[in-house]
């Protein structure tokens, strides 16, 4: 019977853990599919000679001798379908992606295509040849022999510390509780049935265990194949990463910028256990776990974790965390009032809690939201609750929003309450006239804003009528305080007012919304309105882009519809999308809305503000929510996701009589605008235990960045419902490239202790105009109709006469950036990597096939030119030469937009948009002049945004192009000069910072 490896944690099957494990694999043979250019596939059983010097293939009409590559000839393996043959169209869709690997051999670059039955029998191969390939041409000692490893070294030292009596050996339950310790998560049932296997297999039954059968355990129990693969991948040693092994995969592969040696000597300080490991500056298996496992390798980018954004913009131009019936601890009908929900809330940013006033019994006011009296809270508690926690998790203003259901005399009492309580935070200051907008979160800082309803200005009484607030209507109704001649009569309630509440309503006034043209020109900065989530939603519906024009200087709150007496949550992203600062969520609801929320709500320092996407901030520009493709002037961006396994899941709740097996698959979901909304999922991985290997590559693309989350959910694959096992949702804005692990949490939001998903995180631009490709870059180019964005004609002579103009310019702007994805998506594929590789990673493979070659490098970089030329020395073989002709291909376009951008602005770009701003200046003129009225006039002012914004868009697309080149240029130069390659060596440019601190940005 031939063997097969497999990387599951299942008992008796075989593991890997080694090279060693995968050259006695490899010697023993398994049979492969041999892929051959006719699209034809071959059953052959591949096997590594005894000498391990070549592998060879049976059965084959070929001579045995010819049936075999050398290894001291391969070049190269591949993982994936990364050649010409895998790639094509006849084959590429009967195997996965994972089940797929090539070796790049012989002097030109022949290229033998294999397909194993398991992910795990590839890794099993690859690691085994990346291994024998990188001793060269003398053969390595056979694995196992020689000295011990540096892990070896170190577990025995760990053992020999927990053999107190020094008697060489110690019992099962401390050898089990040690291996617990060293790695938490870990069940102590598994632990102690590997133990029983390996006393088993060695016939050494007892209560105690020896050195080597512990040595044994842990490295069967410890070893993640897929880090270890990852390891062999980047390791010079192949047992260990070196400084210079760490510091290419801190790069290369995670993004990193500005690593130097000393930062990878501290990386190994801090993660390697073993003391040899941390005085050479070597970073073993472990270490390398224990440090793709840290803060320090967190899918969350860093920096994001404190305020990263302009806090300088209009309180307008933020997503506001905001609260609904934060008091609550249930559902609304039936729901307990409990002042801890305020502490949560406050302790989680929320800047916007709502709190509705009643008639207490003891003639003080109250604040609840049930039918039951019994359950209310004390107004002045609340207060003093709000003043004691408002600023715990964050510096910047909060909003309480009255609803006021009490009477004009425990109004007087409330308003007491709060200049007492509250003092100098709460913000009085009358509203500036001369001002068009709110002010910023930064001047607002440790301010409490009251929004309310305020007495007319020509009210000289204590008290006066003024429009009820739709909120808190379906409560009074309940207990039966609510006026039946208003209901009756159909009108808007009225409610006295008393002046000392009114007074305390500055920025944030409460007043009812008509419709947007009466906003447009009466209504002032410092009004606000409040929407119910259905009329929210038919704006939303219906006019999108009134909705984000409004949201551009005016607070808007959504809150949700009284119909959901279970508490549960809207939607934000609905609102959110339309520009809506403030919708109000049930915090004690958990569930998709309030991960959707929170997640959110962390990418700036989880201070209770998001920055809003420019597009839906600036003066003059045109967004609408429903648009079902890509935006002007925002770049989409393709998110590559590769899940690879999971760590420590744990059982879904209450799904004890399933026994121990959880059967998992990943769900990840793209939230955000219509067009980016989606949502893919893994395999289910079978009879798994714990940690599940998925190995699976989903892709998205995302037109608005700004605006999407992406959010992991593991469930339980079961026949009668699929159980949720975890979450964990992330701004797209805040995702950090290469290999992370995703803190996995419950359904209530709280951290699962050692629970993780291992992912491989790749962004990349969209590559051309239209929608993606079901294969993603890689597709088949030339197939498709360039689309370019176009301006709109407004119907105003002079002003569509400049926007003609910018035309042409626009058309080449396209074709430049384009021509240059084009060209590095070929070069890249050409050396074997997918469209989300970088140029580093280019270089660095050609060098290694160079530096795989008997003779001297026969392509070198001249690095004294600016733009480094790729030059070959005499003649090479024809894939080398197509990778020189693609990298030529995509250099010179690169050029363009580095000169572009310096040069183009004064007739391409700043012309057109110069010019259509002094129009905007003059539009109410020139409308009234040209008689513009109704849908006409709508018309011209969305077609005027609309092109703006393209213009703009463009001059921002073509600056990202430039800096997207110079970046490439930097890695070039480093690559050339690290690798071996380059000649008449300069220093590199000084690179530009593509994830630079996030600057502000200019309204």
């Amino acid at each position: 019977k031939k063997k097969t490896v497999s990387f599951s944690t299942m008992p008796n099957d075989r593991k890997i853990n080694s090279t060693a494990a995968c050259i006695s694999f490899m010697l023993e043979g398994c049979e492969l599919k041999k892929v051959r250019s006719n699209s034809r596939m071959y059953s052959r059983f591949f096997v590594l000679d005894a000498d391990m010097r070549s592998l060879r293939w049976e059965p084959s009409k070929k001579d045995s001798e010819k049936a075999k590559i050398e290894i001291k000839s391969v070049k190269e393996v591949r993982v994936g379908k990364k050649t010409p043959v895998l790639r094509s169209n006849g084959l590429s869709d009967q195997f996965p992606d994972e089940c797929a690997f090539s070796i790049i051999y012989g002097d030109n670059y022949e290229s033998l295509d294999l397909v194993a039955g398991s992910a795990d029998v590839v890794s099993a191969w690859v690691m085994g040849l990346r291994y024998l390939v990188s001793y060269g041409k003398h053969t390595p000692e056979a694995p196992g022999t020689g000295h011990p490893s540096l892990r070896t070294s170190w577990i025995s030292s760990v053992f020999d510390l927990a053999d107190l009596e020094k008697s060489g050996r110690i019992p099962v339950s401390r050898a089990v509780q040690l291996i617990k310790a060293l790695n938490p998560g870990m069940k102590t049932s598994t632990i102690e049935l590997k133990f029983k296997e390996l006393q088993k297999a060695g016939e050494r039954p007892g209560a105690e265990v020896a050195c080597d059968l512990f040595v044994e355990a842990y490295c069967e129990l410890c070893t993640r194949p897929e880090i270890f693969f990852l390891l062999v991948q980047f390791s010079s040693n192949k047992e260990y990463l070196g400084l210079k092994d760490l510091l290419m995969f801190l790069e290369v592969e995670q993004g990193m910028e500005g690593v130097t040696e000393e930062k990878c000597l501290e990386i190994v300080g801090k993660y390697e256990p073993s003391k040899e490991g941390r005085e050479k500056g070597y970073l073993a298996i472990d270490g390398f776990t224990r440090y793709l496992l840290s803060a320090d390798c967190s899918i969350f980018d860093p920096q994001h974790r404190r305020v990263c954004q302009d806090m300088a913009q209009p309180l307008s131009h933020y997503y506001i965390s905001s609260a609904h019936s934060a008091c609550l601890l249930e559902d609304n009908f039936w729901g307990r009032s409990d002042i801890s929900g305020y502490i949560s809330a406050l302790g989680l940013g929320c800047r916007s809690i709502e709190l509705v006033l009643w008639d207490g019994p003891e003639g003080e006011p109250v604040v609840y939201t049930s039918p039951s009296a019994a359950s209310c809270v004390p107004f002045r508690t609340v207060v003093g609750l709000i003043d004691q926690h408002a600023f715990a998790a964050s510096a910047y203003p909060l909003i309480l929003c009255l609803v006021v259901r009490c009477s004009a005399p425990q109004q007087r009492l409330a308003a007491q309450c709060l200049r007492k309580t509250l003092g100098e935070k709460l913000y009085l200051e009358p509203p500036n006239p001369a001002a068009s907008y709110l002010p910023s979160p930064e001047q607002l800082k440790g301010r409490i804003l009251i929004k309310g309803k305020k007495l007319p200005p020509g009210c000289e009484d204590s008290e006066g009528e003024v429009s009820d607030e739709e909120e808190g209507c379906e409560l009074a109704r309940r207990l039966g305080q609510e006026d039946r001649e208003a209901l009756e009569g159909g009108g808007p309630r009225r409610v006295r007012l008393s002046r000392e509440l009114s007074e305390l309503v500055s920025l944030c006034q409460a007043v009812p919304f008509q419709d947007f043209e009466s906003s447009r020109r009466g209504q002032r900065y410092w009004e606000m309105c409040s929407f119910s989530e259905v009329e929210a939603g038919r704006f939303a519906n219906e006019c999108p882009a009134e909705l984000v024009s409004y949201n551009k200087r005016f607070l808007s709150r959504v809150y949700p519809s009284p119909m959901r007496i279970d508490a549960s949550n809207m939607n934000p992203q609905d609102f959110w999308k339309c520009g809506c600062q403030m919708v109000a969520m049930n915090y004690q609801t958990p569930g998709l809305m309030m991960d959707l929320n929170a997640g959110w709500f962390r990418q700036n320092g989880a201070c209770g503000y998001v920055l809003r996407p420019a597009i839906m901030r600036e003066e003059v520009s045109y967004f609408s929510a429903n648009a079902k493709d890509s935006l002007p002037g925002v770049p989409a961006q393709l998110l590559h996701l590769k899940v690879i396994s999971g760590q420590n899941l744990p059982k879904p709740k209450g799904s004890g009589a399933k026994g121990e097996v959880v059967e998992p698959y990943v769900c990840a979901e793209i939230h955000g605008i219509p067009a980016d909304c989606a949502e893919h999922r893994t395999k289910t991985a079978l009879q798994s235990g714990d940690n599940p290997v998925f190995d699976e590559s989903l892709e998205f693309q995302i037109n608005l960045p700004e605006l999407a989350v992406l959010r992991f959910v593991v469930l339980d694959d079961d026949y009668i419902g699929d159980e949720f096992i975890a979450q964990y949702t992330i701004p797209f804005e805040c995702l950090q490239p290469g290999y992370r692990h995703v803190p996995l949490q419950s359904l209530a939001g709280e951290p699962l202790p050692h629970a993780t998903l291992f992912v491989h995180v790749a962004i990349t631009d969209r590559r051309g105009g239209g929608k993606g490709h079901r294969r993603g870059l890689a597709g088949r180019r030339g197939r498709r109709v360039r689309e370019y964005t176009s301006t709109k004609a407004t119907g105003i002579k002079a002003i569509d006469e400049v926007f003609r103009t910018a035309t042409q310019p626009l058309r080449e702007a396209t074709d430049l950036r384009e021509n240059v994805q084009n060209a590095l998506v070929s070069f890249k594929e050409l050396c074997g990597l997918t469209p989300a590789a970088n140029m580093k990673q280019c270089i660095l493979t050609v060098a290694a096939w160079l530096l795989h070659s008997d003779s001297a490098p026969s392509v070198t970089l001249n690095l004294a030119e600016q733009y480094p030329p790729m030059e070959a020395q005499g003649p090479i073989p024809d894939l080398l030469r197509k990778v020189l002709t693609a990298y030529e291909t995509g250099i010179p376009p690169a050029r363009s937009p580095s000169m572009a951008v310096v040069a183009v602005p004064a007739p391409a770009e700043a012309a057109p948009v110069g010019a259509g701003m002094d129009f905007h200046k003059e539009l109410h003129r020139i409308e009234a002049k040209e008689g513009l009225r109704g849908h006409k006039l709508q018309k011209a002012l969305e077609s005027f945004a609309w092109n703006i914004t393209v213009l703009k868009g463009q001059a921002d697309l073509l600056k990202h192009a430039k800096t997207e080149a110079l970046d490439n240029l930097w890695q070039i130069h480093n690559a050339g000069q690290s690798c071996g390659i380059g000649r008449n060596g300069s220093a590199s440019p000084e690179p530009p910072r593509l994830r630079a601190p996030l600057e502000p940005i200019p309204e």
